[in-house]
């Protein structure tokens, strides 16, 4: 497919507006379940836990929540194509009960670079997304020769699912650019080569997705840096020129928030804020789901309920020792016994996803 095939292909900013308008205001968590520690535990036949994943998107659904961010794996399609996507299939039909949809997302560029099948290490205790993997790995992004077999990956289920009116958008690629700076596993990734390495990949998994034309939009997110237009880096650009919906990540305030708002706003497409929700750093339910709940910006949380992600806890937890849950959790919503970390948050989001669902039903 040529550039101008692929600019072709992209939609219009009228039709963008008219599939976020048809759906309800999405809002909702960055989903695992709390038995799995990351994306291969979550999707593996043999720790899959669909008893999980429907009690605890019930919890979600009695406050409200219409949307899911689920993260997706290459290593399952490979090692299992057929069981991989009935797996989608089954995760799809237990949200839709719940009458929750997904934002599901292809890649990851975030946490360990060498990803494997089968048994995954126990998390480290008290430390932050211990276990959580990249995908594609890295041992694929020093090899370009490898890169071809994502493919089939990308539109296999693309195809399966193109029709399919339960998924509200494809998250392409998570964070492409991020170069896990600082973590104990750094030097195994591609530092500061990582940007020049996928940006022409990611250009790729848009030409693939953009040959199945999905009836449901595609997006990559921007997640660092000022998302002002003249200052957006040629990775960032690549993002917001190929997304039919621009998304973003913004663990700040609520004036941060605002402020991403205002200034992706200007390419007149719908925003989805697809990571947000850090206590520790002030980024907080009641600074910032007001916010996007005003612009109708899609809010898609970190986390959901604690568990094997361990993400209630800080980034810091790689390099500092907690010997205790921290206060306040850093993500998370949930206890696993489905009791809220803070009624109050509980309360403001089932307040604000009923105000929207009023003023949406006119």
């Amino acid at each position: 497919m040529s550039p101008s095939d692929i600019a072709a292909r992209r939609w219009t900013p009228d039709r963008a507006h008219a599939w976020c308008t048809a759906l309800p205001w999405l809002v909702g968590g960055n989903f695992t379940p709390s038995t799995a520690s990351n994306q291969l535990e979550f999707w593996q036949a043999a720790t899959f836990d669909p008893s999980t994943i429907e009690r605890e998107l019930g919890w979600a659904a009695a406050i409200g929540m219409t949307s899911m961010r689920i993260f997706l794996h290459d290593l399952c399609w490979e090692q299992d194509a057929p069981g991989f996507l009935a797996r989608i299939d089954q995760v799809l039909a237990i949200a839709a009960r719940q009458r929750i949809g997904a934002l599901l997302v292809f890649f990851d560029s975030c946490w360990h670079p060498e990803p494997h099948l089968g048994v995954q290490e126990e998390p480290l205790q008290r430390v932050h997304n211990s276990r959580w993997v990249q995908s594609p790995g890295v041992p694929i992004l020093r090899d370009a020769a490898r890169f071809a077999r994502l493919k089939p990956y990308v539109q296999g289920v693309l195809q399966r699912f193109r029709d399919d009116r339960r998924i509200h958008g494809w998250d392409l690629w998570n964070e492409p650019d991020n170069t896990n700076g600082g973590k104990p596993f750094a030097h195994l990734d591609l530092g500061a080569a990582k940007g020049a390495v996928v940006e022409p990949l990611l250009a790729q998994v848009f030409a693939w997705a953009r040959e199945v034309d999905p009836c449901q939009p595609l997006t990559s997110g921007v997640w660092t840096g000022e998302f002002a237009t003249d200052k957006l880096t040629s990775f960032q650009r690549l993002q917001v020129e190929s997304s039919d919906v621009v998304s973003f990540h913004c663990y700040g305030s609520g004036e941060a928030m605002e402020s991403c708002i205002a200034k992706l706003a200007v390419h007149g497409r719908p925003l989805w804020c697809s990571e947000y929700m850090a206590r520790g750093c002030g980024s907080t339910f009641a600074g910032s789901l007001p916010v996007l709940h005003r612009h109708r910006v899609g809010a898609w949380n970190w986390g959901l309920v604690a568990g094997r992600t361990q993400t209630e806890y800080p980034w810091d937890s790689w390099s500092k020792s907690y010997t205790a849950e921290p206060q306040p959790w850093f993500h998370e919503l949930f206890r696993r016994d489905g009791s809220p970390y803070e009624a109050a948050e509980v309360a403001l989001i089932r307040r604000l996803t009923a105000d929207a669902e009023v003023a949406r039903r006119g």
